[in-house]
């Protein structure tokens, strides 16, 4: 993908020292959302980020073929273990690598913030056929609970909350697409202490941190899990998520749904 802030190119280089550890304790996808995403009679889908296929396993169905696309060969080597009959690819939104026209439906899951959007906007519309669909998703940590917005605060996190707005979540595509559906869902992740702890070490802000600051960060992270009423004492408990799809179909300008 073209990354052209070096900050932003530095965090994303982050994920290839993460990949072991982001495939153990990020979390998926509803299945109902990705089928919404994508039409069941979709033959040919491609996903782009797929990093280590948390996304990407939700396509996999009998008589289509999927291809997942990322830049990092550490988080496709993940992949690959995991869905062994998927096509696994270096590449970016910005260059694909199917043929023109070849794909029913691009998808692109908690990752159209790192994409150069005219550029991977063009590129998805030239790897789509007439009235394909491009399906962008994001996992938001549910802030509305009051322990995950202090526990956003304590990971020193730089987005992926909801607050109560599907809205406001919407990002930012750009022409030949239009308007997008929108659908969202409300669920919740099992977790133990050390797997919470994972999840903020997953992060691509958290990796290149400086090594003081991530020690605060855990710290802050085990003081909330030791002295909150709802945390304190417990050894596992549930993060909940809000997850928001937005379906945009090519040639076409859709409304909310």
């Amino acid at each position: 993908m073209v990354v052209v802030d070096p900050e932003l190119s530095r965090r994303a280089a982050s994920f290839d020292a993460v990949a072991d550890v982001y495939a153990a304790v990020r979390p998926g996808y509803p299945q109902q959302l990705s089928d919404w995403l994508v039409p069941a009679d979709a033959r040919q889908v491609v996903d782009v980020g797929a990093g280590t296929g948390k996304f990407t396993a939700t396509l996999v169905r009998p008589g289509r073929t999927v291809v997942a696309v990322d830049p990092s060969p550490q988080m496709l080597a993940q992949l690959r273990r995991s869905l062994p009959g998927v096509d696994a690819r270096i590449g970016t939104a910005e260059a694909i690598g199917v043929p023109d026209g070849w794909a029913d439906a691009v998808t692109v899951a908690q990752a159209w913030h790192w994409v150069d959007v005219p550029a991977a906007c063009a590129e998805v519309a030239r790897a789509l056929r007439p009235g394909g669909q491009l399906g962008l998703i994001w996992n938001y940590r549910d802030e509305r609970v009051g322990w995950v917005r202090e526990l956003g605060i304590a990971m020193h996190a730089d987005g992926d909350h909801y607050t109560g707005s599907i809205e406001a979540a919407t990002p930012e595509v750009v022409a030949p697409f239009g308007r997008p559906e929108i659908r969202g869902h409300s669920w919740r992740q099992p977790h133990t202490r050390e797997s919470l702890l994972d999840l903020v070490r997953s992060r691509s802000y958290f990796a290149v941190l400086d090594p003081w600051e991530r020690e605060t960060a855990l710290a802050d992270v085990i003081s909330l899990l030791d002295t909150h009423p709802e945390l304190a004492g417990r050894q596992s408990f549930e993060l909940p998520y809000v997850t928001i799809a937005f379906r945009y179909t090519l040639g076409a300008t859709s409304v909310h749904g």
